[in-house]
């Protein structure tokens, strides 16, 4: 009976590997808790994704054969229509499904084709699809490694730690287009910077005349890329939002609490601009441009 029980513990439905982890859901990042919280619109916005694809055309790295695998992920569509989904709440944007949009025709024809054989001229058609008035287009348009390197390290009798840092730039462009005049209402670029660290010791001691010990170890971390490309489109969104506020596109069901925000996001980009460059001394201030000509009759 033992061994019975030993040999049912070792089936393949029942093995257990101490270094794995179970599933789980995707983790929050501080830009869709934001974009979560917006303040609802004055009603939704009806949109659609036919594709938002990586136009990096980017392989992984690899300096030992050549690496045919994409270095960014190929859902991009998938990774914003949840995004846009999910953006305040639910409550910005009616999201229609265009993406897969052959399979859901073809579904559709199936059931009206079973409804047909079944009642003949009697049978009851389906419902019209629901249409988009806007699409929302774009795609990852970089990936630029290597922006940033460097490491240091130091030792002293035999004994030593080094670390080695990298960083990585992935950039999202969105914009809206009204289906009716083919115009792009608002547009809008975001970068999400992926950082890579490697931390590596080492110990190098006589322990007697003849006897070396030597012990090295080393962490590495990074980024998962995904997570980046799904943070970049979540500030795209929310920028995109913002964007169409301003330009009196679409609005907030409650204008006070959509002020409060749209002050927050003046206030972040102005403190993300650039400082201006500094004149050098005694250099002349630049020329005005002259006042623009009136109109011809």
């Amino acid at each position: 009976m033992v061994m019975v029980g030993i040999l049912a513990g070792c089936t393949p439905g029942s093995v257990y590997d101490p270094w794995s982890r179970p599933a789980t859901m995707e983790p929050p990042t501080s830009t869709g808790v934001v974009l979560d919280k917006l303040p609802p619109p004055a009603r939704p916005l009806d949109v659609a994704i036919y594709s938002f694809p990586d136009l990096t055309g980017q392989n992984k790295e690899n300096d030992s054969f050549a690496e045919f695998s994409h270095a960014l992920t190929q859902g991009g569509a998938d990774i914003l229509t949840d995004v846009v989904s999910k953006a305040g709440a639910g409550k910005w944007f009616d999201v229609v499904e265009r993406n897969g949009l052959q399979p859901l025709l073809q579904e559709r024809q199936i059931i009206q084709n079973t409804r047909n054989s079944f009642f003949g001229k009697k049978a009851e058609g389906l419902p019209a699809l629901r249409f988009a008035g806007i699409i929302l287009q774009g795609g990852v348009i970089g990936y630029d490694t290597n922006q940033h390197t460097g490491g240091f390290g130091a030792a002293y009798l035999g004994i030593g730690a080094s670390t080695n840092y990298r960083e990585d730039v992935v950039t999202v462009a969105l914009r809206a287009v009204s289906v009716s005049t083919g115009r792009v209402l608002a547009s809008v670029t975001t970068t999400k910077t992926i950082y890579s660290v490697v931390l590596d010791g080492s110990a190098f001691k006589f322990v007697a005349v003849d006897k070396i010990l030597q012990i090295e170890g080393g962490y590495g971390r990074n980024s998962p890329v995904t997570l980046a490309v799904r943070e970049a489109a979540q500030l795209a969104v929310y920028s995109l939002i913002f964007e169409g506020v301003k330009q009196g596109l679409w609005h907030f069901a409650n204008p006070v609490a959509g002020a409060a925000f749209m002050q927050e996001l003046d206030r972040q980009q102005r403190a993300a601009e650039p400082a201006p460059i500094p004149l050098p001394a005694g250099a002349p201030a630049p020329a005005a441009l002259p006042p623009a000509a009136p109109p011809k009759s």
